[in-house]
C-alpha cells in the first residue's frame, strides 16, 4: 500500500490509500483516506473524463440538486444520503465521498466490515446467519422503510430519479432504525442526463424489462426515471415489512429457460403474489397477508402492485408512501409476547387485537387518542388521526398543530408522554403550553391527564390547534 495524492474540480488535494485489490463495483473501484474518514472511487470507463454531459451531471450533482448542502435540512439528510463531496479530476475521473457510518458495516465475525445490504435481512438463508441483535425487530424496520420513504420523496422533489433503488444501493442498520442511500453519482435528471443503468434484478419496473429489447432510441422503450423509481420503492417497502418479494411466487411462465420465466414474471406478465382476485402466484407458505399493514398502507400495496404494476401513472409516489407510513406508525401497539420475533404489531381491527406475526391476542386497557381539529371557533370535527396509545408513549408537536408534518423540518423534541400508573391511563404534560383538561383547566408541566373513556382535552390553541377524544378499549 502506498499514499497518493487525488485533485479535486475544485482544486482541493486529497490523499488516498494505494492498494491493489480495492472493493470494485460495476462502474467505480473503492480507495480509502488513510483516516478513512472518506473515499476516492474512480471510474472504470475513463472515456467518461471526456464527455461534458458526465462533468456537467456530476456538478449538477453536488451543487443545485445537492439536499445535503440546504441550510435548513442539509444535516437532516447527509444521514440519509451517502451523497458526494467532490469531483475528482486527477489522476482519473472520480468522486469523492464520505465513508460509510460504522453502523452500516457488520461488527462480528464471520461478517465484519460488510455493508449491510438489505438481501442481508430478507432473504430467508442470509438472515438465519444473523444474530437476533443484528436483525432487529419488526418496528425498526419501519423507522427504515419511514426514512427511505423520504429519502427518495427528497430526490424526486428535485426534479432527480435514482435509477437504480434497490437493496444493494440503500444500506440499513436494522438494530438501529437507520438507512442511507448510497451510488448517488449516476442519478437521473429527466431531459438533461439520461440513465447509465437499467436497475437491479428484482427492482426493474416491468415497463423497463419488457421494453429492453427495443432499439435504446426507440420512443416506445421505457427507461428509468422517478415513475420507474416508485416501483423500486414499493418493492423495498413490502420486503421490508413482509420479509418477502412482492411479486416472485409459483407461477411458471415459461419453460424454456429459467431466464425467459424471469423476463415474463418481473416483465410483462408480473403478478402481485396476493392479487385479489388472481391466486395464481401466491404461494403456499403466506400465513401474514399485506393487510395486517393496516388501512393506509395496505391501499398503496394495492395501487403499487395491482393497479399501478402495468400502469405507472397509478403508482404511488415517495410522499403518499411517507404519510402512510408515518400514520400507520402511530397504529403500532406492543406484542405482549415476550417470545415474539416481531414484538409490535399494527392494531388495525380493535375487536380482533391479535398479533399476526406469532398469533398472541392483546389483552388489557388501550386509549386511543382520536384528534379533532377546529373547523371554526369552538367547534371541532375529526381529521381522521388516530393514535395507539402504549406505555412512555410520546407527543410530539405533529400531534397537538394540524399543520405540521413530521418530516425533516419537525422539532422532535417530546411534548407529553403517556403512562399507565395504579391502574389509570395518564398523559403526562412535558412542553405543551396549552394542554387543558376536560373540564377546561390548564394543565401545566409535569402535571397530568387521566385518558379516561370519552374524555375530551385541547392539546394546543390558535386555529391549527388540536383536540383528541379518548377511546378506552377493554381487550
Amino acid at each position: 500500500m502506498r499514499i497518493e495524492t487525488a485533485v479535486l474540480a475544485d482544486g482541493r488535494k486529497v490523499k488516498y490509500c494505494m492498494v491493489s485489490d480495492p472493493p470494485c463495483g460495476g462502474m467505480k473501484c473503492t480507495y480509502f483516506a488513510p483516516d478513512r474518514s472518506y473515499v476516492v472511487q474512480f471510474y472504470h470507463d475513463q472515456s467518461l473524463a471526456a464527455d461534458p454531459k458526465r462533468m456537467a451531471r456530476l456538478e449538477a450533482i453536488l451543487g443545485r440538486f445537492n439536499p445535503t448542502t440546504h441550510a435548513e435540512t442539509g444535516a437532516y439528510f447527509q444521514k440519509l444520503f451517502c451523497w458526494p463531496t467532490g469531483i475528482v479530476v486527477k489522476p482519473r475521473l472520480g468522486v469523492m465521498c464520505p465513508t460509510y457510518p460504522a453502523n452500516f458495516l457488520f461488527q462480528s465475525p464471520p461478517f465484519a466490515g460488510r455493508e449491510k445490504e438489505g438481501t442481508w435481512f430478507v432473504l430467508p438463508k442470509p438472515r438465519s446467519l444473523l444474530s437476533p441483535e443484528e436483525r432487529g425487530t419488526w418496528i425498526n424496520y419501519f423507522q427504515v422503510c419511514i426514512l427511505i420513504a423520504r429519502a427518495v420523496r427528497r430526490l424526486h422533489q428535485a426534479g432527480l430519479a435514482h435509477s437504480d433503488l434497490s437493496s444493494k444501493n440503500i444500506l440499513i442498520d436494522p438494530s438501529g432504525g437507520q438507512s442511507t442511500v448510497i451510488d448517488i453519482d449516476s442519478l437521473v435528471v429527466p431531459d438533461l442526463f439520461p440513465p447509465d443503468v437499467v436497475g437491479t434484478p428484482g427492482y426493474i419496473a416491468p415497463e423497463v424489462i419488457s421494453t429492453l429489447h427495443l432499439p435504446i432510441e426507440d420512443a416506445r422503450r421505457r427507461h428509468p426515471s422517478a415513475r420507474t423509481d416508485q416501483h423500486a420503492l414499493a418493492v423495498l417497502l413490502y420486503e421490508y415489512l413482509l420479509l418477502r418479494h412482492p411479486l416472485r411466487g409459483p407461477k411458471v411462465r415459461s419453460t424454456a429457460s429459467t431466464e425467459d420465466d424471469e423476463r415474463l414474471a418481473m416483465g410483462e406478465e408480473a403478478l402481485f403474489v396476493e392479487h385479489p382476485s388472481d391466486p395464481s402466484n401466491r404461494p403456499a407458505d403466506l400465513t401474514v397477508p399485506y393487510t395486517v399493514l393496516g388501512p393506509y398502507l395496505g391501499e398503496l400495496v394495492l395501487r403499487a402492485f395491482v393497479r399501478g404494476l402495468h400502469t405507472p401513472e397509478e403508482r404511488p409516489t415517495a410522499m403518499d408512501w411517507e404519510r402512510a407510513l408515518v400514520k400507520t406508525w402511530d397504529l403500532k401497539i406492543d406484542c405482549q409476547n415476550p417470545g415474539c420475533p416481531s414484538r409490535w404489531f399494527v392494531l388495525r381491527d380493535a375487536a380482533h387485537p391479535q398479533c399476526p406475526f406469532c398469533g398472541t391476542r392483546r389483552t388489557g386497557t388501550v386509549p386511543l387518542l382520536r384528534f379533532r381539529k377546529q373547523w371554526r371557533p369552538g367547534e371541532w370535527q375529526p381529521d381522521g388521526e388516530v393514535l395507539v396509545v402504549h406505555e412512555q408513549l410520546s407527543l410530539f408537536q405533529w400531534h397537538a398543530v394540524g399543520n405540521i408534518f413530521p418530516g425533516e423540518k419537525a422539532d422532535r423534541t417530546p411534548q407529553a408522554y403517556c403512562v399507565f400508573h395504579q391502574g389509570r391511563w395518564l398523559l403526562v404534560n412535558q412542553n405543551l403550553p396549552a394542554l387543558s383538561s376536560p373540564s377546561g383547566n390548564r394543565v401545566q408541566p409535569g402535571q397530568a391527564v387521566e385518558l379516561a373513556d370519552g374524555a375530551r382535552f385541547q392539546l394546543s390553541e390558535g386555529p391549527h390547534g388540536k383536540m383528541a377524544e379518548v377511546q378506552l378499549l377493554s381487550l
